[in-house]
C-alpha cells in the first residue's frame, strides 16, 4: 500500500463534496490500494431514526435496529471511496456483499462513533473487489461493525484469490409476497449520503442499461428482514448479504427463507424471476467478520 490518509470529519460528509470529487480521474492499480480510513461522531436524532423505520419497514423497537449503523455510516464510505487517491472511480463499481456483527445493543438516543478503512483488495481473474471496514463504538467499547465489499469489472493482472464467499442456496420454504414502494429514493440518499442517479431517476438508470431506477442495497434488505418469520434472536447477531441484481420500485417481490436453530436464510425474488436479486442469512454469533 501507499502513503496512509486519515480523514476526520466533524459533520456529516457532504454528499456534494464527494459526488464533486467521483469526476477525478482515478490513479488506477498499479500503485495499490491506499489506507485511506474515515471518522465521524453522529449523534442519532429522532426524526431522522422515524424517516429510517418508515423507509426500510423495520419496526421500531428499544434499541437501533441492525441496517441503522449500516445506513447512517454509508457517507464516511463514500467520502473514501472518492478520494482522488483510492485507484478506481465510484461510477464503475457496485456493491456486492455485506457482513455486519452487532455485538452489543445501541440506545435510540446514542452518540455513534464511527470509524472506517480499507481493510484490503483481491484480484480476481474478471475484476477487483475492494473491502471497506466500519466499526461503531459507544463509550470506547465496538457495539457494531461490518464489512461492505464493492467490485469492478476489468482485467487487473494475475488473480490474487481464487474464490469468493458464494451465497448460500435457498430451497422453497415460508414464502412472502409483497409489492416494493414506489418511491423514496431521494430521501434515502439523504440519510445514507448515496445519490447514485441509478436510485433516483428511470432515463439514468436506462443510460446504464437497467429498465428503470432501483432501490438502494440497504433498503432491500430493511424490507427483507421486516418479512422474515418471527424468530427468537439474541447477541452478537450477525447478517451475511449478497447483493446480485436490481430491485425496482413498485415491483412486486416474493421472499423464499429457511428458518432453524442457527437463524434463517432468505432469497429474494423480483417479478417471479428464479435468480434471486438478494440473498441473506441472518444468525446468531459473530465469526470472523475479516
Amino acid at each position: 500500500m501507499s502513503r496512509d490518509l486519515h480523514l476526520d470529519f466533524r459533520a456529516r460528509p457532504s454528499a456534494l463534496a464527494f459526488m464533486a470529487r467521483a469526476m477525478r480521474p482515478s490513479p488506477g492499480l498499479r500503485k495499490g490500494v491506499p489506507a485511506i480510513s474515515a471518522r465521524w461522531r453522529h449523534r442519532v436524532d429522532a426524526a431522522e431514526l422515524k424517516r429510517f423505520h418508515a423507509l426500510s419497514g423495520l419496526p421500531e423497537a428499544d434499541a437501533l435496529p441492525l441496517l441503522y449503523p449500516h445506513t447512517i455510516g454509508f457517507p464516511l464510505q463514500m467520502a473514501i471511496l472518492t478520494q482522488p487517491a483510492f485507484p478506481v472511480p465510484i461510477w464503475k463499481i457496485l456493491q456486492v456483499r455485506n457482513r455486519i456483527v452487532q455485538h452489543a445493543p445501541l440506545a435510540r438516543d446514542a452518540t455513534l462513533d464511527f470509524a472506517v478503512k480499507v481493510a484490503g483488495h483481491r484480484i480476481l481473474e474478471k475484476g477487483a473487489e475492494f473491502d471497506l471496514h466500519t466499526t461503531v463504538g459507544e463509550g470506547g467499547a465496538t457495539a457494531w461493525e461490518s464489512v461492505n465489499t464493492f467490485y469492478m469489472r476489468g482485467r487487473f493482472g494475475a488473480p490474487t484469490a481464487d474464490a469468493v464467499p458464494e451465497a448460500p442456496k435457498v430451497s422453497p420454504g415460508e414464502t412472502a409476497a409483497w409489492r416494493m414502494p414506489a418511491g423514496g429514493g431521494w430521501h434515502f440518499g439523504g440519510l445514507s449520503g448515496d445519490y447514485n442517479g441509478v436510485h433516483m431517476f428511470g432515463w439514468y438508470a436506462r443510460k446504464l442499461g437497467f429498465p428503470r431506477a432501483f432501490f438502494h442495497p440497504p433498503r432491500v434488505l430493511g424490507q427483507c428482514l421486516a418479512h422474515l418469520p418471527p424468530a427468537e434472536t439474541g447477541l452478537p447477531l450477525r447478517l451475511d448479504a449478497w447483493i446480485k441484481g436490481p430491485v425496482f420500485y413498485g415491483a412486486p417481490v416474493k421472499m423464499r427463507s429457511e428458518s432453524g436453530a442457527d437463524g434463517a436464510v432468505f432469497a429474494l425474488h423480483v417479478n417471479e424471476d428464479e435468480r434471486p436479486a438478494i440473498v441473506g442469512q441472518l444468525r446468531r454469533g459473530d465469526g470472523g467478520i475479516l
